[in-house]
């Protein structure tokens, strides 16, 4: 066995480098278990959001939640969402657990390759336009329809003054002359 060592803080990983079909059992008396077969645990099952295939990128993240208001959940996809096998059709276990780790693969390096030549520039264009947007708005939108108000004010009170005096009196009374009134259905 073969021991690899990343940081001080964290944990040792054995990898077994012998043959599959020795019949030497580790010192623990126990089988080896291979790494791809490894189940991750309790810490890491939280914090992995692929796969257990895919390797997690060794660069620690630097914002923890990056769809903290889960803008993007349609796009938790997975292997078993696009590809699934009913019971009566089956391939290979073989066949499934390497088009599992490739779909997987290059679902990930796809989207990394494609950020890296996209993000920059997109982030560089969207951040243009809602700073101009906002700019847009601050100082001309809202001043204009600031100063709309402002200058209207006598009309919202004319009309105001006008519902008052002549239409809320018509409709009362017109509401109280047909509320009199009874309606009856008789067949003859």
């Amino acid at each position: 066995m073969d021991t690899l060592k990343k940081d001080e803080d964290s944990e040792v990983v054995e990898i077994d480098l012998g043959d599959s079909s020795d019949p030497e059992e580790s010192e623990d008396g126990e089988e080896p278990q291979t790494l791809w077969r490894a189940q991750p645990s309790l810490d890491e099952e939280e914090n992995i959001h692929t796969s257990t295939l895919v390797e997690i990128s060794d660069t620690k993240p630097l914002i923890t939640s990056r769809d903290a208001r889960g803008i993007n959940d349609c796009l938790k996809v997975g292997f078993e969402d696009v590809i699934a096998e009913p019971p009566s059709v089956r391939s290979g276990d073989r066949v499934w657990i390497w088009s599992n780790a490739l779909f997987e693969v290059s679902r990930v390096w796809i989207y990394r390759i494609v950020t890296a030549l996209l993000a920059l520039p997109m982030s560089a264009i969207s951040g243009l336009l809602f700073g101009l947007l906002s700019c847009f708005h601050v100082w001309m939108v809202r001043p204009c329809i600031r100063c709309v108000l402002i200058g209207n004010r006598w009309i919202q009170s004319f009309w105001d003054v006008m519902l008052h005096i002549v239409v809320v009196p018509f409709l009362t009374s017109a509401g109280k002359c047909c509320g009199g009134l009874g309606i009856h259905l008789a067949k003859e």
